[in-house]
């Protein structure tokens, strides 16, 4: 059912069972899959693909050019999962040529009110950005991540997996899988225990994820301190997890205890 106020280019494609509410605009390179509900007010555009059973709550920009200076009109996309809730005002950027050209966001997240999703930003399953929460361009963040309100992620950055960022946290580096990160500049306060919990992981990988935490912060010299494990924790998946995020990319400063 579409609106009789809405504004869909005649070039859009638009399944028969969406649901487009009165003065949404949506742009000729938009494809809008099944059971999608957008709400009022809401502008789609740009080589945008949104999977089936989103729902889409008024004045959020969705596929807008990305804010970046050296964009200039390329032809990027944008590619949204399905079953995700995209609250008001919410705005995303397709990629850049530069970047990858294409921003991705998975499926099942909660992005909440005023939130933003930058350019080249490769977003995973099942995570929660609170109100405000900024992410900007070439961020990755993996699935089950929760991101406390007003949050800003800087570009570049990686956030691994069942990681939680505390409200109003600069990150500007990178958080391990299940660590949580607060502060003015972001430091590790410890295991995501209680996410760990949740999802039913046994208390003996829990342990020894928490274990080596302690040995791979034990000091300030990450590299001397990872040199030290000789696969002592070579069957825990959890750990494994945390030892290929960091081995993953060198180059990218690490959040640790220790605030600089």
């Amino acid at each position: 059912m579409i609106h009789k106020t809405a504004i869909i280019d005649s070039k859009a494609k638009i399944s028969s069972s969406a649901i487009i509410g009165p003065y949404t605009i949506i742009g000729p390179y938009v494809e809008i899959d099944d059971d999608v509900i957008i709400q009022s007010h809401v502008n789609i555009t740009g080589h945008t693909i949104i999977g089936k059973n989103n729902k889409i709550y008024p004045m959020a920009s969705i596929g807008s050019d990305p804010q970046d200076l050296k964009y200039k009109g390329e032809k990027t996309t944008l590619t949204i999962g399905a079953n995700n809730t995209i609250r008001e005002h919410v705005t995303i950027n397709t990629g850049t040529i530069q970047g990858g050209g294409i921003t991705k966001v998975g499926s099942n997240n909660l992005i909440m009110i005023g939130a933003h999703i930058a350019h080249d930003c490769i977003i995973g399953n099942d995570i929660v950005m609170s109100n405000n929460s900024a992410v900007a361009g070439h961020a990755e963040i993996e699935d089950f991540v929760i991101i406390g309100a007003k949050c800003g992620i800087q570009q570049f950055t990686r956030i691994g997996k069942m990681a939680m960022i505390g409200g109003m946290t600069g990150v500007s580096r990178d958080v391990i899988p299940y660590g949580l990160s607060t502060g003015n500049r972001n430091f590790l306060n410890g295991i995501n225990i209680i996410g760990l919990r949740r999802d039913k992981v046994q208390n003996k990988e829990i342990l020894g994820l928490t274990e080596a935490y302690k040995e791979i912060f034990k000091s300030k010299s990450l590299s001397k301190n990872l040199s030290k494990l000789n696969g002592k924790f070579k069957d825990n998946s959890l750990v494994r997890d945390v030892l290929e995020f960091i081995n993953k990319d060198k180059k990218r400063p690490i959040c640790t205890p220790y605030s600089n």
